[in-house]
């Protein structure tokens, strides 16, 4: 088509998600690009070109080719909504509240804002709004199971652990191969103090992601509840050789180490170097 009439500007621009869909984000930027110059007002050249960007991490520009999207068009409720998760991934959740908002208020059947609203809710630590809008969008689309996942979060992060326990349950069925709801489910087992019920949910997140650095530190941390120290050093160094800057697991290791009567040192050393203030006083207490 673009060979037969290569001022078609829709062409282009379909040319262009084609390229996104293949991950060649150069070339599809390069056809999007082509699609403005050739219509200067088509608001969803932006948009897609604002999604590209937002893929390589260029959130400032995504956010600007999604403004002028919505500038074109002032109903372009897919547009704020890519907008606010670009304000999200730069840690501006008031500004990304604000867009979710709009969307919602042009589409509110949106349970895709709902649950990202839920998700800047809670990075501001503000549980119970975010719960409510998890809700919604579990309302609105039934199967969410991210949305149980991430509400689930929410009651840990309120301390309740058994409806925590039974959102990560509910993801899990819609989702059997969910690492994340495992190890999260790991988590409120361990903190209802069933250490062998979180090692074994800890177990199964490592078995469907073999890389889950943060399974391991869990799966440690209940181990050391257990008293069962050389097995929790196991876990914690396998995290380490995942993430070599892993500050919390040297801090657990070192803790672990300490109990099972073996040099620790070192291990609060680095987890001092690497930002764990606690461990610094540890360090000059004990090993200095």
């Amino acid at each position: 088509m673009i060979r037969l009439d290569p001022d078609v500007a829709g062409a282009y621009n379909n040319r262009g998600i084609a390229y996104k869909d293949l991950g060649d984000y150069k070339s599809a930027i390069a056809d999007y690009t082509t699609a403005i110059r050739l219509d200067p007002d088509y608001a969803e050249a932006y948009y897609t070109r604002g999604n590209a960007y937002s893929d390589l991490g260029d959130y400032n520009t995504a956010i600007a080719d999604y403004t002028t999207a919505i500038r074109l068009d002032p109903d372009y409720a897919e547009a704020y909504y890519t907008r606010g998760n670009s304000y999200s991934d730069l840690g501006d959740y008031n500004t990304a509240i604000a867009d979710y908002t709009t969307a919602i208020r042009l589409d509110p059947d949106y349970a895709e804002a709902y649950y990202n609203r839920g998700l800047a809710y809670s990075d501001l630590g503000e549980y119970n709004t975010a719960i409510a809008d998890y809700t919604t969008a579990i309302r609105l689309y039934p199967d969410y199971a991210s949305a149980y996942n991430s509400r689930g979060n929410a009651y840990l992060y309120l301390g309740d652990y058994n409806t925590a326990k039974a959102d990560y349950t509910t993801a899990i069925r819609l989702d059997p191969d969910y690492a994340t709801a495992y190890n999260n489910r790991g988590i409120a087992y361990s903190d209802l103090g069933e250490y062998n019920t979180a090692i074994a949910d800890y177990t199964t997140a490592i078995r469907l992601d073999p890389d889950y650095a943060d399974a391991y530190v869990g799966r440690g941390n209940a181990y050391v509840d257990l008293g069962e120290y050389n097995t929790a050093i196991a876990d914690y160094t396998t995290a380490i050789r995942l993430d070599t800057d892993y500050a919390l697991a040297y801090s657990n290791r070192g803790v672990a180490k300490e109990n099972a009567g073996l040099p620790y040192c070192s291990d609060y050393q680095r987890a001092c170097e690497l930002g764990k203030k606690e461990c610094c006083e540890w360090y000059n207490d004990q090993c200095r």
